[in-house]
């Protein structure tokens, strides 16, 4: 799991019936430096997010196969997931 911070949303055209409904953001992974306040570095991508993240919201991400389990039995085409809203982070 990962932090990212929300930096736009997602709409789509067409999509896969199983995409009906939900709710796209666009995300960009967040390293320890840039929760520090260093610019991010790493490639924007989409998140599927049932939360009701905003931009500027920073969120608790799985990728990968572990972003498909909220989802069981259904399948969806889903590499990242925000699974919660992170209303602090303190760094020590």
């Amino acid at each position: 799991m990962r932090i990212a911070k929300v930096i736009g949303n997602v709409t789509l055209n067409r999509c896969l019936e199983s995409f009906n409904g939900a709710s796209l953001r666009l995300v960009v992974p967040l390293s320890l430096a840039e929760l520090h306040g260093d610019e991010p570095q790493a490639d924007e991508m989409v998140a599927w997010d049932d939360n009701g993240a905003g931009v500027g919201s920073f969120i608790a991400m799985s990728e990968g196969g572990e972003a498909s389990q909220p989802f069981r039995p259904l399948e969806k085409p889903v590499d990242a997931y925000a699974s919660a809203i992170l209303d602090e982070i303190n760094l020590k």
